[in-house]
Formats: C-alpha cells, structure tokens, sequence
C-alpha cells in the first residue's frame, strides 16, 4: 500500500518526536532504530525511506528537540514584562521539579550534552546552535553595561542552570534534589536581581 505525502510527513514527525523524547530518556547510544520506529509504531524497514542513518535521525531529531525547547523558553519569557519578571519565569521553569522529573521532555542540552560531546561534528554543531539560542535568549534578561558582559553572565547562569538540573536527576535523595534546585533558582536569581 503506497503512502501519501502527507501520511509519508506526519510518520516523519512521529519518528523524530519519539527518537526525541527516547534519545533524552535513554541517551543517544541507550536505544536502537528498531526500539525508536516500534515506539512510533512503524517497521524497522521504513526507517530508511526517513533517514539516512541513526546519525542523520540523531541529529534531525536534536534539531526538532531544540528549537521546541526554545520555543518553550520564548512562551515562558513572553512579551512585555520586566526581565526580571521573565527571568524569575525562566529560573522557576527550568529549576523545577517537574523539569527534572520530565528528562524525555525536558532540556535537550541538559539530558544529551555528554553524549553530544561524543558525537560526530554535524551533531555537535547542531547542539552549538541550541546553546547559542538558549544564551541569547538568557543575555536579553540578564543586567550589564554591554552585551560582552550580559554574554558572559548569560553563558555562566545557563552552565549553572544546566549543571543543576543535571546534578538533581543525579542524585537518588529527593530531598537533595530539591535542596539543588532550589539553591541555583536563589543564587541566580540573586545574583541577577530576579526576585
């Protein structure tokens, strides 16, 4: 049975936002093509008439991850209010125990960075954009006489933030974890006046 265009792109989409979700859970190296189209409810043997390769699927998917992840971060800062009030938003978004109990949807820079780092340079270089994204979306809040000092500020909260979230999936105490969420929201938000 031939599939239309239309069914062809929305099996597409369907394969890059399971691989998405999949890849966040498991790592990019913790799940096969085949477990990724079974999850989308497709044949390991359409895979290929979709992606060249589970490189090519790790990137494209990353990509879509990205830029979703960005909008998110857009519809949380919003428009009009102070940047401290987006800020305070971002922080209470990003630190939140939702956040980190929602790897699979979450922050793809958070839940792949490790293994992006270990990844060919088209995958790196897709995961540059997204940090660059995130940063300039964060300079835009953050105080400072230019933007090399909002850059600066913005690229060592975003680290702080990341490295937070990522220490709080870390650890088994539940308390703990919330204790290190909880500390980055009041140093950052201290440190740049949110609250």
């Amino acid at each position: 049975m031939k599939v239309s265009r239309e069914q062809f792109a929305e099996n597409r989409e369907r394969i890059l936002d399971v691989a998405g979700t999949l890849f966040r859970e498991k790592g990019f190296d913790g799940i096969g093509i085949a477990d990724i189209m079974k999850a989308a409810g497709m044949t390991h043997g359409g895979f290929y008439r979709h992606f060249e390769s589970k490189d090519d699927l790790i990137d494209q998917a990353s990509q879509k991850a990205l830029a979703r992840g960005a909008g998110y971060w857009d519809h949380t800062i919003g428009d009009g209010d102070s940047a401290h009030a987006a800020l305070t938003r971002l922080l209470e978004m990003y630190l939140s125990e939702a956040h980190r109990d929602a790897s699979g949807k979450g922050c793809s820079i958070a839940a792949l960075g490790a293994d992006a780092a270990r990844q060919n340079s088209t995958i790196r270089k897709t995961f540059e954009h997204g940090v660059e994204s995130l940063v300039d979306k964060l300079t835009a809040l953050l105080p400072g006489r230019t933007r090399a000092v909002r850059r600066r500020k913005a690229l060592a909260s975003f680290s702080q933030m990341m490295g937070a979230l990522v220490l709080s999936r870390a650890v088994d105490d539940p308390a703990l974890s919330k204790e290190i969420l909880s500390a980055a929201v009041f140093e950052l938000s201290t440190a740049h006046g949110a609250m």
